[in-house]
């Protein structure tokens, strides 16, 4: 069975292999992979392969499975780069800074004195340090 996707959606086109993303972590339901803007080093975003617009749309289950993959790649940010805590966050909706209208769930390891407050401003992040951090994670 395919999953449903939006063809103009970025989050599908990488579900898709049309657009190139670092995967850290996937399954039947979930990918997680590297986030390009990154709030810190080893962000990572986990979405289902199912095409939801947001919090609202997403498939109970779905929810579930994203929910588990977040934990698991929480675990590795914490045991392979020495973050000292994780965020999980979720925006739902232009207002709430949402950007990609395919239902996603931030992991941002939190670093001893870092300085991010959020919400961050995204930026450009270093590909170097996003692909190394991104090996370091895969399973």
């Amino acid at each position: 069975m395919t999953p449903e996707r939006d063809p103009d959606c970025l989050f599908c086109q990488i579900v898709a292999g049309e657009i190139p993303a670092t995967v850290i972590a996937e399954d039947e339901r979930t990918i997680a992979f590297m986030d390009i803007n990154p709030a810190s080093r080893g962000h990572a975003l986990v979405i289902p392969r199912a095409h939801a617009r947001d919090v609202h749309d997403i498939d109970t289950d779905d929810l579930r499975a994203v929910a588990a993959t977040a934990q698991t790649v929480a675990a590795r940010v914490i045991e392979r780069l020495g973050a000292a805590g994780v965020n999980l966050l979720n925006s739902s909706g232009a207002a709430a800074w949402q950007t990609v209208f395919h239902f996603h769930m931030h992991v941002i390891p939190r670093y001893e004195g870092d300085p991010l407050r959020l919400p961050w401003v995204p930026a450009s992040g270093d590909m170097a340090q996003i692909a190394a951090a991104g090996e370091q994670l895969k399973p």
